[in-house]
């Protein structure tokens, strides 16, 4: 069996993952920072919960060891949690975005790593978003040209380049970053734009469920790989 682990998985395109990866025989963990929520999807989903809060160093320690003690392994890591960052552009609200979107990445990777070592064939997918693509963001036909996120974009574009320093240095383990697409969950409600989760989930499965000679180091979307 496969087992696997989603940061920020009770609700969006983290939920709608949990659930496709389960249907496909995975062991899932969703880790979330709110116990009751966290708890409430996996028993809707039938997947297993940790308390994982991605900005707390001792929350990220204590998960992993929790599917340490468990397992004895991992096989998939998605790094899913992350947040706009919108509202005022300032000091705290810049560490906020950072913390969550790209610090929080390397937290939950740096205690993943001993686990992931012990896989067979160990995977990382990083949701990232083509909001952090120079390429897209200066290219006017594009829809992230106009987007006004300026926080979300440069911490999800240190998401990507985390993720193709980490497929250098880890060349055992495959990591790849994934534009899931523009998709209708919390973060976006106020564009009042996206579609399904399901549909935006498909994309970060198949990075999930990778061969053992499959891709590293790729920032990708349904398409392929995207410029950035």
């Amino acid at each position: 069996m496969t087992i696997t682990l989603i940061t920020g998985a009770n609700k969006g395109i983290g939920f709608e993952t949990a659930r496709q990866l389960l249907a496909l025989g995975h062991v899932v963990y969703i880790g979330a920072r709110d116990a009751e929520r966290g708890e409430k999807a996996a028993a809707a989903l039938g997947a297993r919960f940790v308390r994982l809060d991605v900005t707390d160093d001792a929350s990220v320690s204590e998960a992993l060891a929790t599917i340490d003690s468990a397992e004895g392994r991992l096989d998939v890591l998605v790094n899913n949690a992350g947040i706009l960052g919108d509202g005022a552009l300032d000091g705290p609200t810049a560490l906020r975005a950072f913390d969550t979107n790209a610090v929080g990445v390397v937290r939950v990777t740096e205690a993943a790593l001993p686990l992931l070592r012990r896989s067979a064939n160990p995977t990382v997918v990083t949701v990232s978003s083509s909001a952090g693509s120079f390429w897209a963001v200066t290219n006017p036909e594009r829809p992230e040209f106009n987007l006004p996120l300026a926080l979300y974009s440069a911490s999800k574009a240190a998401a990507t380049m985390l993720t193709v320093q980490y497929a250098k240095s880890q060349p055992g383990i495959k990591f790849n970053a994934v534009e899931p697409g523009t998709t209708a969950t919390d973060l976006t409600a106020a564009f009042g734009v996206g579609r399904a989760p399901e549909e935006s989930a498909e994309v970060v499965v198949r990075l999930a469920t990778l061969d053992a000679d499959g891709p590293t180091g790729t920032f990708q979307d349904e398409g392929g790989v995207v410029p950035w």
